[in-house]
């Protein structure tokens, strides 16, 4: 990043010759004074983008609750909404009680060790993390970075939908906002060993997406899959209740992704975050595009749902190197990624995982292939502000652009770092929740619905309980209620989720 006197040179140069007009009888501004000014308005500026990028991220929760809901049965439609919210909150008491700290506080080159229960005055940044040269406020840093947290967590629970206890969310959330997503995030972004070393992760294929993948996957696999998933070896479909729903949180959030992306330039001066924006952008066109083509050629039919998740894949992907690779290779990485989607989801359920969302090949394969992807398609001009100028390495370039393999091994053993210390402790929390309250729902509320058995009433109560004046009599025939389509629909072994 520029530094700021940098930055207010031209400004201030301009301001200077206007300083003659200055009407007669007055004090002509000092150019310290003018400094002084610039960089508040520097400051306020760079501070309300910050913030607009982080409220963008935050409404990405909306985004997974619609694709949660829509890809899960619809008797779980508003224990899907309870968990969203409770993960959420639970991800911003605990970032601001420890986590930030571990991330960014000043420590050592694996964790934070000051700065519990945040305060805006005096928090000890950590030196060489990204916060260094950001003229926003620590209070817009703390709160993009937040958010981010949300992000991660939300994705560790889309492969449980349909089976899990609600008290299993609470007791995940805590360790993994408060402790394993932050110190991964201090590895890089709080200036620890992966930064020293020359990795990169611009916005957080790895930090974010790949983390939440690693919970997801510990979580899939030690909670089993859904009832009537696999018979006779075999995996079944059991299709989610809403793809309109699905496509619209897809939508939501492709759009919040230009704050994800866009905002983790923490600055508006300058064209950066734009540039950021637009690679964003075209990968997740070809995401589309990509998954579209896989769909076809291995199901022989146009999946909607895999074309969705084909957008997300394309965002993950980007999201690590969309500042440091050309446009054509964003399309690239975009192609690539959305052509994985429905290879992995295949694959997944081989391995007789069950993945409701999809979210080991949208957020854990692809945040893989982005984060290697820096080491293909890095070009030295956009990554050398950071390898030369803030670590202090020599100047590097992916190996498809000229450079050597330097780069791709940092990445690599990045990633397999990652998924070491992720993978085993979300594994060890998700076992100590099975071995002590239970981390699955018993087979009987699976059956009738996490919504009435977790939270005594239906996300969509017409659908299953009798609400007079809710249908027209005899909507259906032989039936004069919405309570005998219920019964009907639930005897139908066509549409039985079991």
């Amino acid at each position: 990043m520029r530094s700021i006197a940098s930055r207010l040179a031209p400004v201030v140069g301009l301001l200077l010759l206007l300083v003659p007009g200055v009407a007669v009888g007055q004090d002509a501004p000092t150019t310290q004074t003018l400094a002084d000014d610039l960089s508040s308005v520097i400051t306020a500026v760079d501070s309300l983008w910050v913030v607009v990028a982080a409220c963008l991220v935050l409404f990405m929760q909306a985004g997974f609750a619609l694709l949660e809901v829509g890809l899960s049965r619809a008797k779980n439609a508003g224990a899907v909404m309870g968990k969203i919210l409770i993960n959420m909150s639970l991800a911003i008491l605990m970032f601001w009680a420890t986590g930030f700290a571990f991330a960014f506080g000043t420590g050592n080159d694996f964790w934070g060790t000051e700065g519990w229960f945040f305060t805006a005055t005096g928090f000890p940044e950590a030196t060489g993390s990204v916060f260094d040269g950001a003229s926003a406020s620590v209070s817009s840093l703390f709160f993009f970075q937040m958010v981010f947290c949300c992000v991660s967590l939300a994705i560790v629970f889309g492969s449980m939908l349909d089976r899990t206890k609600f008290p299993a969310y609470i007791l995940f959330a805590i360790p993994f906002a408060g402790f394993i997503y932050p110190v991964v995030a201090h590895w890089t972004w709080g200036g620890g060993w992966l930064f020293k070393d020359g990795f990169l992760d611009y916005a957080g294929s790895s930090i974010v997406h790949l983390q939440g993948a690693l919970g997801a996957l510990a979580g899939a696999i030690i909670l089993g899959p859904r009832i009537g998933k696999f018979r006779d070896g075999k995996a079944v479909p059991i299709p989610g209740h809403s793809i309109p729903l699905a496509i619209a949180g897809v939508i939501i959030l492709w759009f919040g992704w230009m704050g994800f992306n866009g905002g983790s330039s923490l600055l508006a001066n300058g064209a950066d975050f734009a540039d950021v924006i637009l690679n964003t952008n075209l990968a997740a066109a070809a995401g589309v595009v990509g998954a579209t083509l896989g769909s076809l050629l291995m199901f022989k039919t146009l999946d909607v749902s895999q074309m969705g998740n084909g957008a997300i894949g394309g965002l993950v992907a980007i999201t690590a190197p969309c500042a440091f690779v050309d446009y054509w290779a964003g399309i690239v990485i975009g192609l690539v990624a959305g052509l994985l989607i429905p290879v992995i989801v295949v694959g997944v359920e081989r391995m007789k995982i069950d993945d409701p969302l999809g979210a080991l090949a949208a957020h854990g394969v692809s945040g893989i292939w982005g984060t290697l992807a820096i080491g293909l398609f890095g070009t030295s001009e956009r990554m050398d502000p950071i390898i030369v100028d803030a670590v202090g390495l020599d100047s590097r370039s992916g190996l498809f652009v000229g450079g050597g393999v330097s780069q791709l091994w940092v990445q690599f053993y990045g990633i397999i770092a990652t998924v070491a210390f992720t993978g085993i402790l979300c594994a060890v929390v998700f076992m100590a929740i099975k071995m002590t309250i239970g981390l699955r729902a018993s087979e009987e509320h699976e059956r009738a619905g996490l919504d009435i058995s977790e939270h005594g009433m239906f996300g969509y109560p017409e659908q299953f309980i009798e609400v007079p004046g809710a249908m027209p009599e005899n909507a259906f025939p032989g039936s004069g209620s919405m309570a005998g389509a219920s019964a009907v629909h639930q005897a139908s072994p066509a549409t039985s989720n079991s």
